[in-house]
């Protein structure tokens, strides 16, 4: 009895400290906003340092409106911020989306009927990634409300009846995420949602590395005076006090695209937009939003498994034929097609891409991608039998206005032809219809076998996870636009926190704006599963470099990966591991600087051969890139002088009977 008393005596303390905690992190996030009775519900992450407290507020005429705050080790993250979605019902065929005189939310006056929790830790195998396993670690708390309708508003759905809602909360210990769900009803209720209340109160002072589009530049920005612009997501901002947070997007299949801009009526507040309005029918869940807080920037990089935690698991029974690898652009005609094939089985490339224009205009719709363009002497079923004698796979390229009208009959064909993967390009995307049709698209490909990379402004949210023959997409300001080095210190802390991202590195290409040691480590530092190399370069452009050896040997998929130091904007240096090899790339900003690079992440007692390739003008070469080779062992520091807009790439080899391994 003394044990069951000193127990209870504990846990009443435990539950004493816990109440008081809240209370003193609550007028720091709602102020002096009154907070209903009853309906405060918290959710910690399993190491306690994320605080996700869900309550209503009273509103007029006796409603109520969904509220949630978050901290970080006690520190505010997102002030007193909204939840709910906009709904206008009747649903009709005529509705254009948009707010109107039946447009309202469920989420006012609701009542909380129960609270549902639970704990999650498993781990799960990719079929490739940058690690070779995930756990999936988080705590969940399932708020489940309804409010019965007694008509006092005529324009209201379904008058005297129920409405069932659910809000899902997951905390993990690399972030938290929540999303918005209808439960099944009899009928299946079909609503019409024009818009979402869901926003983020963030810190006075908060900045924002803002990008209007998929493809455009960053630009470090306040929350405030962005007129009616939309931010991209991910969003990362930098908050005053030191810590750094993303907003992000997962699971949005069936959806319509989210942004962000700023609230016109409360101060550093990003309420999320959708692109426009989305019909569903229950049951229905709603892409998940989620909020990443790090106390270093190269966190994000490391806590990006949330995303794919977040998605559905592999819904393909065999994926033995799914083989990531890099990628190679060639000419368009049979004998540079060939060149290319050869080209790649010599510098350890597995895939040559056939790119806009073999079937005809792309623009056309006339063009027939089942047929091979009259000025064209390509003979795609004899290549694709030449590069599988040589290793080499072909990808082609399709318009998605051949895609929407042929994509039925290209598959077959195509596999009969023995073409390995389809990039599709100037796909639609932000509309619930064009995401709906992309999605199935890329599960249509799964069924023939086709590998996907999807192209222009599709930004991933973790399909990939469960339809893993989605190996890559744009998405991302690339070397199609030649953007500078600041812009790619951004993207590791940005655009790749979302998943891959097809860059398409150049090499030789004279508009390139920064070193080749810094266009080498780009293979290391940026994660695509197709990894396009030599992008506007050609065969002929090759002449032994040593440096390149880099490119041949690494891979595009990893059994671990770590980000080891860097600033947004500033530099980066990211560290991965396939079997007991490891790369690492390291790039800076426009500014020269010197970093110290400490090798803890090798494996202790093992002794390795660095292949280091550096920038060096004194070189009297055309690419000036010094290769070096000297032994390391586990915690050996490597001191870096990157030049400005420059980088430098590492290949770590263990040493097995004093000779290399390779």
């Amino acid at each position: 009895m003394i044990k069951d008393e000193n127990q209870i005596n504990m846990n009443l303390s435990k539950m004493k400290k816990n109440i008081l905690l809240l209370m003193l992190a609550m007028p720091a996030l709602i102020g002096a906003q009154n907070v209903v009775t009853g309906t405060c519900q918290v959710l910690t992450s399993p190491d306690g340092a994320y605080r996700f407290t869900f309550y209503q507020r009273p509103l007029a005429e006796g409603n109520t409106q969904m509220c949630y705050s978050l901290t970080y080790k006690d520190r505010p993250i997102v002030e007193d911020s909204k939840l709910g979605l906009l709904i206008e019902n009747p649903l009709s065929e005529s509705s254009q989306g948009g707010a109107s005189d039946t447009c309202y939310s469920w989420f006012d006056n609701m009542k909380l009927l129960d609270t549902e929790r639970r704990k999650v830790d498993e781990a799960w195998k990719p079929v490739y990634g940058e690690r070779n396993e995930v756990r999936d670690y988080y705590n969940e708390m399932i708020l489940k409300f309804h409010q019965e309708e007694e008509g006092k508003n005529t324009n209201v759905y379904n008058k005297h009846k129920k409405r069932f809602l659910n809000i899902v909360v997951r905390a993990y210990n690399e972030g938290v995420a929540f999303r918005y769900h209808f439960p099944k009803t009899k009928k299946g209720d079909t609503l019409h949602i024009v818009g979402e209340r869901t926003d983020f109160t963030m810190p006075d002072g908060t900045m924002a590395y803002y990008t209007k589009r998929a493809q455009t530049a960053y630009e470090l920005r306040p929350l405030e005076g962005w007129g009616k612009e939309e931010s991209e997501r991910p969003l990362t901002m930098k908050l005053p006090g030191g810590l750094f947070v993303s907003l992000l997007e997962a699971e949005m299949v069936d959806y319509a695209r989210g942004k962000f801009r700023l609230s016109t009526a409360r101060p550093s507040t990003l309420e999320m937009t959708i692109h426009s309005s989305v019909k569903i029918a229950s049951p229905y869940s709603t892409p998940w939003r989620v909020v990443m807080v790090a106390e270093k920037p190269v966190d994000l990089i490391n806590h990006n498994d949330i995303l794919l935690n977040l998605n559905a698991p592999c819904q393909l029974g065999n994926t033995s034929w799914i083989k990531p690898g890099k990628a190679f652009r060639c000419g368009l005609k049979q004998a540079e097609v060939m060149a290319a094939i050869d080209f790649a089985a010599e510098r350890g490339i597995q895939y040559v891409h056939m790119d806009a224009g073999w079937y005809g205009p792309e623009m056309n719709n006339n063009s027939d991608a089942t047929t091979i363009a009259e000025d064209k002497d390509l003979d795609i079923p004899a290549l694709c039998k030449y590069a599988e004698t040589k290793k080499v796979g072909i990808f082609v390229y399709v318009n998605q206005r051949a895609l929407l009208r042929q994509l039925d009959a290209l598959l077959p064909l195509y596999k009969k032809w023995g073409i390995k993967g389809i990039k599709f390009g100037f796909v639609n995307v932000g509309s619930q219809h064009w995401t709906i049709w992309l999605h199935d698209a890329v599960r249509k490909c799964a069924e023939y076998g086709m590998m996907v990379d999807i192209h222009d402004e599709y930004r991933p949210t973790g399909f990939s996870r469960t339809y893993p023959n989605l190996l890559t997409q744009e998405g991302i300001r690339g070397n199609e636009e030649m953007p500078d080095a600041i812009h790619n210190t951004i993207l590791p802390f940005t655009r790749f926190l979302a998943g891959a991202a097809d860059y398409t590195p150049c090499y030789f290409n004279g508009r390139v704006k920064n070193t080749k040691a810094h266009q080498l480590a780009m293979a290391a530092v940026y994660y695509s599963p197709l990894q396009f190399l030599f992008w506007y370069d050609n065969p002929t452009l090759y002449r032994g470099e040593e440096e390149l050896e880099f490119w041949k040997v690494i891979p595009t998929v990893w059994d671990d990966s770590r980000a080891l130091d860097g600033e947004i904007g500033e530099y980066i240096v990211q560290a991965r591991r396939s079997g007991n090899e490891w790369f690492v790339g390291a790039m800076t900003n426009t500014e020269a600087r010197t970093i110290t690079v400490t090798t803890d992440f090798l494996k202790s007692g093992t002794k390795y051969v660095l292949n280091l390739y550096e920038d060096d003008d004194s070189l009297n070469t055309r690419t000036k890139v010094r290769t070096t080779h000297k032994r390391i062992k586990a915690g050996d520091k490597l001191v870096l002088s990157l030049k400005a807009n420059g980088g430098a790439a590492m290949h770590f080899v263990p040493v097995v009977k004093n000779e290399l391994v390779i």
